[in-house]
C-alpha cells in the first residue's frame, strides 16, 4: 500500500523539513506486522514528492492477529490487508510522521503553521458499503478536491464490473498537520478489518486527532461509528466526550462572573427576540441553538408558525428536547417546530427558505480559517431575509473582574472582536452577500469600552433573491 504527498510550495524540498525525513535518504521504520519505507520520488525546488511504502509480512499478521475475513473460513490466509491502504497505514502514519502530525518542525517552526498546496494519493483503498459517494461525504466537507480512479475486478472479465477498491488522489491548500490528521481518522473509517482491538483507547486517538474538524463535519457520527467498529457503547462514549468539549465552561456556574453571564445572555436573547419580531419574519432558524433557551421564547409568540433548531451537537439537541418538554407537547406546537443536526460551514440544503436565522454567540468558536465557509453556508447559499447574529465584545472582556488579562470568555472561543473588528467583518459581508447591515449593543453600556456583548443585523437588500 502506497501513499504520496506531494507540494508545489518553493522551494517544494521544504516538505523534507516537515515530515523530519531528508529526501536523499531511503529510510524505514518497524511495523507489528512488516516495514514502512519513506523515500522521495522527486525532490525539485517547484515539486517535491514523499512517499510512505508499507511492506506488510502476511505471516506475520496471522499469527495473534484478531479474526479477519469475517466468516470466511480462509480469511486470515487470504485477504486484502498487504495491499489496501487500512488500518495499518495509520499506524504508519503515526511511526514515519510523528513530529509533522503533531505539528511539529523543530528546523523551521514557522513553517509547519503554514497553509501549503498539497497533492495526496492513496493507493489503493476500500470502500466496501457506499463506495465512491461514501468516500466524497468524508473528504470533501474538508475542503478537498476529491479525484477517484476505480478498479475492475478482472480486466479480462468486463463484465464482472468495479471492485470495492479506489485510487484515492486528493488536492487542497492547508497544513500538513491537518492533512496527516484527516487520512490517520478517515482511512480507517474505510476499513471494516481493522488489524488490532479497538478499545477505550481508540476513543482519545479519534478525538486528539480530529480536535479542530470532526466537531463540524456533517458525517461526524458515521465517522466516529466506523471509526470505532461500530461498536456502540463506544461510539455513544466518543459522541458525548465530543459534546462535552465543545461545551466545557471556564467558570463554576454558581460563581459571580456566571451569574452575570446568565443574565446578559438572558438580555441577549430578548434583544434578538425582538428583532425577529421587527422582521416580520413567519419562518425562523436557530443556528447553533444549544440547549434551546431561544426556541422556548419563539414557541410563545404566534407570529413564527415554523420555527428550526440545529446544532452539531447531538447531546445540545437532547438538552433541547428536554426544555421544550418535547414529548408533553402538544400536537399544534410539535408541527411549529423541527430540531435537527448540523454544521454551519458546509452547504446543507435544510438551511434555505426561511425568512430569518438567529446566530447567538455562534461564530467565536469557530476557527477563523473557517469564517469564509461560514459566510457562504449562510448568507450565499441559505440566504434568510434577514439575519441576526451576536458575539462577544472582547474590549469590555477587562471589566470581567475574574478574567486574566488576554483571555478569552470560554475555552472553546477561538478569537473574540473588538467593535471595530466586528463592523469590519460584518460590513465585508453584508457587501459581499447582498446585504445591508446595522449594529447595536447588547448588556450596560461603558463609555470607553463598549457593552459586554455586539449584535449585527443583516437584512437582504433585494428580497426577490430569496428563495421560499
Amino acid at each position: 500500500m502506497l501513499l504520496t504527498i506531494t507540494t508545489t510550495h518553493q522551494p517544494a524540498t521544504d516538505l523534507g523539513f516537515l515530515l523530519h525525513k531528508h529526501p536523499d535518504r531511503l529510510q524505514s521504520v518497524e511495523l507489528a506486522h512488516g516495514k514502512a519505507h519513506i523515500f522521495y520520488p522527486e525532490a525539485g525546488v517547484e515539486r517535491c514528492t514523499a512517499a510512505l511504502l508499507l511492506d506488510i509480512d502476511p505471516v506475520s499478521m496471522v499469527r495473534g492477529a484478531r479474526n479477519m475475513g469475517g466468516d470466511f473460513a480462509l480469511g486470515h490466509y487470504v485477504n486484502d490487508r498487504p495491499y489496501v491502504a487500512s488500518s495499518f497505514m495509520s499506524v504508519a502514519i503515526t511511526k514515519a510522521f510523528s513530529s509533522a502530525l503533531n505539528g511539529q518542525c523543530s528546523k523551521m517552526p514557522e513553517l509547519a503553521q503554514q497553509v501549503l498546496p498539497l497533492e495526496a494519493k492513496v493507493a489503493v483503498l476500500p470502500a466496501p458499503k457506499g463506495g465512491e459517494m461514501l468516500i466524497r461525504r468524508l473528504f470533501e466537507p474538508l475542503g478537498y478536491n476529491v479525484h477517484l480512479e476505480p478498479h475492475v475486478l478482472d480486466e479480462t472479465v468486463p463484465g464482472w464490473g468495479n471492485s470495492k477498491y479506489y485510487t484515492l488522489t486528493l488536492s487542497h491548500t492547508l497544513r500538513l498537520q491537518e492533512l496527516l490528521q484527516h487520512l490517520y481518522v478517515l482511512i480507517p473509517v474505510l476499513d471494516n478489518d481493522k488489524h488490532y482491538f479497538v478499545s477505550q483507547g481508540e476513543i482519545d486517538k479519534l478525538l486528539e486527532k480530529g480536535k479542530g474538524w470532526l466537531e463540524n463535519h456533517p458525517e461526524q457520527e458515521q465517522i466516529i461509528r466506523r471509526y470505532l467498529l461500530n461498536l456502540g457503547s463506544l461510539a455513544r462514549q466518543a459522541m458525548e466526550r465530543l459534546a462535552d468539549g465543545q461545551l466545557e465552561e471556564e467558570v463554576e456556574e454558581d460563581s459571580p462572573l456566571e451569574q452575570r453571564r446568565q443574565t446578559l445572555h438572558q438580555q441577549r436573547l430578548e434583544q434578538v427576540l425582538e428583532e425577529l419580531k421587527k422582521s416580520g419574519a413567519e419562518r425562523v432558524i436557530d443556528l447553533g441553538c444549544g440547549e434551546g433557551k431561544l426556541l422556548r421564547m419563539l414557541l410563545k409568540e404566534k407570529q413564527f408558525r415554523q420555527i428550526t433548531g440545529v446544532d452539531i451537537s447531538i447531546a445540545e439537541l437532547r438538552k433541547a428536547k428536554q426544555r421544550l418538554h418535547w414529548d408533553e407537547m402538544a400536537p399544534r406546537q410539535r408541527e411549529r417546530i423541527e430540531l435537527m443536526q448540523g454544521a454551519l460551514t458546509y452547504r446543507d440544503k435544510r438551511l434555505a427558505g426561511y425568512d430569518a436565522a438567529a446566530i447567538v454567540e455562534v461564530i467565536e468558536h469557530l476557527e477563523p480559517n473557517r469564517l469564509k465557509a461560514f459566510e457562504r453556508t449562510v448568507f450565499e447559499f441559505a440566504k434568510p431575509k434577514t439575519v441576526v447574529l451576536t458575539t462577544p465584545n472582547s474590549e469590555y472582556n477587562v471589566k470581567w473582574e475574574t478574567l486574566e488579562a488576554g483571555s478569552m470568555r470560554h475555552t472553546d472561543h477561538r478569537f473574540e472582536w473588538t467593535r471595530q473588528e466586528f463592523e469590519n467583518w460584518s460590513t465585508g459581508v453584508a457587501d459581499r452577500n447582498g446585504y445591508r447591515v446595522r449594529f447595536s449593543l447588547v448588556g450596560p453600556e461603558e463609555e470607553e469600552v463598549g457593552a459586554p456583548s455586539q449584535m449585527a443585523v443583516f437584512e437582504l437588500v433585494n428580497h426577490s433573491e430569496h428563495v421560499a
